[in-house]
């Protein structure tokens, strides 16, 4: 049985005061919640909101991290960084990363593996557009997304895939569950043909695209949706709670 997880991403979104506010709002609302939790929180937050999450049951996210330990790279962060606060999951390869800042499979591929090799938990995103979609490229996309963006990877089950349809972020479009399901089934099926069907029967994969607390119970009870990356529904305490207690 795979554990579910849901993971809020924050997004440039929440002072470091602001983060602190809302995960001690959010903490007594999930203390029983049968699915992992984490918060991926904008990295100027991270020393205070690490502070706060001490004593419950919330994990530490990143929103990035680079593939150089160090070095000159202005504005980047380093996993060692990260593990110095207690971070233990790390978002790369969003679908805003890649269309703003230049990622690629190859960079998502580089920060994967260096997140991987310093015990950090990547939260891998992929996703086809509205364009890609509507032409029959979303196989074709996903399947070399995977390809690039994961190989090498020694143990696929270290890590959690978010299937991210770019046309439902922000939008409030949301892919049906039936859609949700299917095009994840095809990432399972994709990533044990690459590593191997075992391997991919544990690996969690999420939905991220736009679910929320009026949806989550219908996405959820998909048989391969193993939980959700949440954006805009994780800064509101009882709409992320909400999500996180899915199954209550």
């Amino acid at each position: 049985m795979r554990k579910p997880i849901i993971a809020g991403n924050w997004k440039m979104n929440n002072t470091a005061s602001e983060g602190v506010a809302l995960v001690k709002a959010i903490a007594p609302l999930v203390e029983n919640a049968n699915c992992d939790v984490v918060v991926c929180v904008p990295a100027i937050d991270i020393p205070a909101v690490s502070e706060a999450l001490k004593g419950t049951n919330i994990k530490l996210g990143a929103e990035n991290v680079h593939f150089a330990a160090k070095g000159a790279y202005t504005g980047e962060i380093s996993a060692a960084m990260l593990l110095e606060y207690g971070v233990e999951y790390v978002i790369i390869g969003h679908s805003e990363r890649r269309q703003y800042f230049a990622e690629t499979d190859e960079t998502v591929n580089k920060r994967t593996l260096t997140a991987l090799n310093a015990g950090l938990t990547p939260i891998v995103c992929i996703g086809e557009s509205l364009e890609e979609r509507e032409t029959g490229k979303t196989e074709a996309v996903l399947a070399t997304q995977i390809k690039e963006g994961l190989k090498d990877i020694e143990d696929i089950t270290k890590i959690v895939i978010a299937y991210e349809p770019v046309w439902a972020i922000g939008t409030g479009k949301t892919a049906t569950a039936e859609q949700a399901n299917e095009t994840i089934a095809y990432i399972r099926k994709t990533v044990g043909e690459m590593f191997c069907p075992h391997c991919a029967a544990a690996l969690r994969i999420q939905y991220g695209g736009s679910m929320n607390a009026g949806n989550c119970k219908e996405l959820m009870a998909m048989p391969e949706i193993d939980g959700g990356l949440i954006g805009g529904a994780s800064l509101k305490a009882p709409d992320f709670a909400a999500i996180v207690n899915f199954d209550k």
